[in-house]
């Protein structure tokens, strides 16, 4: 079983920073292909980022792409999301999800690739 634990959310003003933290249990990390997603209020759970097994290859949402960053630590089996010029419209609870057996360059955008979620983090962004 593989377990994913979200931390780093938090409050913090527009144009702020912010970075959450992915730990991921499970002695094959390094080959997990790992995303990020995110739930506003209201709204249906939307993809933001994706890295394949190394950290080499990222693919982002239009919304975040070159302001948030997703990279990878394989000796911590941990995932991150730095998140710059943070805007209202991130606010959401902020899911990462990993997908088993993935290609090794393989990044993935839809929901159903994946395999296990973690709990979520809320991300608040005050204007």
């Amino acid at each position: 079983q593989v377990q994913l634990v979200e931390s780093g959310g938090g409050l913090v003003q527009a144009g702020g920073s912010l970075r959450l933290s992915c730990a991921v249990s499970g002695r094959s990390f390094g080959t997990y292909a790992m995303g990020w997603f995110r739930q506003a209020p209201g709204k249906e759970r939307e993809f933001v980022a994706s890295v394949n097994w190394s950290g080499g290859t990222t693919n982002y949402a239009v919304s975040v792409k070159g302001r948030f960053t997703i990279s990878r630590d394989n000796t911590k089996n941990t995932v991150y999301l730095q998140m710059n010029s943070l805007k209202p419209e991130d606010t959401a609870v902020y899911y990462c999800a990993a997908k088993i057996n993935a290609a090794r360059s393989g990044t993935y955008m839809y929901q159903t690739s994946y395999d296990y979620w973690g709990q979520g983090t809320q991300v608040t962004v005050s204007s």
